[in-house]
């Protein structure tokens, strides 16, 4: 199991992968397996860190059966945030 800052990294790096990605656009997203080769989080921390993100409202998953990422993206609050971390303004989860 990671430890706590481990969780607070995965966090981060799902939404930074996921906004760079995307290029701040709502309408796409990436596949968990995208996003498992880019960050190579172990399978239970992604999943992890995509239910964290989910329930603060930044992301949206699609999930596949065993509790695996099929499609994730950025929700407008996601972005504003992803925004307000690129302005240095940012607060709040992750």
């Amino acid at each position: 199991m990671a430890t706590l800052r481990e969780r607070k990294t995965y966090r981060d790096q799902v939404l930074r992968v996921l906004y760079e990605a995307v290029a701040g656009n709502r309408l796409l997203g990436i596949t968990g397996a995208q996003l498992r080769r880019d960050l190579q989080v172990p399978e239970q921390d992604l999943a992890a860190a995509c239910t964290y993100l989910a329930g603060e409202g930044l992301i949206t998953v699609d999930w596949d059966p065993g509790n695996t990422p099929a499609m994730v993206t950025l929700t407008h609050e996601g972005i504003r945030h992803m925004e307000a971390e690129e302005e240095g303004t940012a607060t709040g989860p992750a």
